[in-house]
């Protein structure tokens, strides 16, 4: 996994103006989507559940955390997948963490773009990756969430 900085070099990563309204945008989608996935887990059998939804969603709301934590920072990533998941790096989040959310988002872009069916043992580690690593992306914008509230 190539580190942060590299694509800033490359100018795959823009900086910009920090980006509040887009930050608060991706924090809501995040949480829907989140809420979404515990209710379809909650009420269809695990029979029924497809792998590939569970790892899309997990996948989409870490991204989204992930998004909404650079554009507060002011940057970029445009379309390039890999520097949102370096930036976990760049926030302190443990080497193992980036790797397996890089491995995530490999096997995702297969389910994507070339078919690949994922089974329910990797949806679950996924999902169990997801229920980790939310509340410590959440924590992120913690004071941004207070402040909204006092608004």
């Amino acid at each position: 996994m190539r580190a942060f900085e590299y694509f800033l070099e490359e100018g795959i990563v823009n900086r910009q103006t920090s980006n509040l309204q887009r930050t608060l945008s991706l924090l809501l989608e995040a949480d829907e989507k989140k809420e979404f996935l515990e209710t379809a887990l909650k009420n269809i059998p695990p029979a029924e559940i497809k792998a590939n939804f569970v790892v899309d969603y997990c996948y989409d709301i870490i991204m989204e955390l992930l998004r909404a934590k650079m554009f507060l920072d002011g940057f970029n990533a445009g379309n390039s997948h890999e520097a949102e998941v370096s930036y976990l790096k760049k926030l302190g989040f443990p080497e193992s963490q980036v790797v397996f959310m890089n491995e995530i988002r490999y096997f995702r872009n297969g389910t994507k773009y070339y078919g690949t069916i994922l089974t329910k043992e990797y949806a679950q580690k996924v999902l169990e990756f997801m229920n980790k690593i939310h509340p410590q992306l959440k924590k992120l914008f913690l004071n941004l969430e207070k402040r909204q509230k006092g608004k």
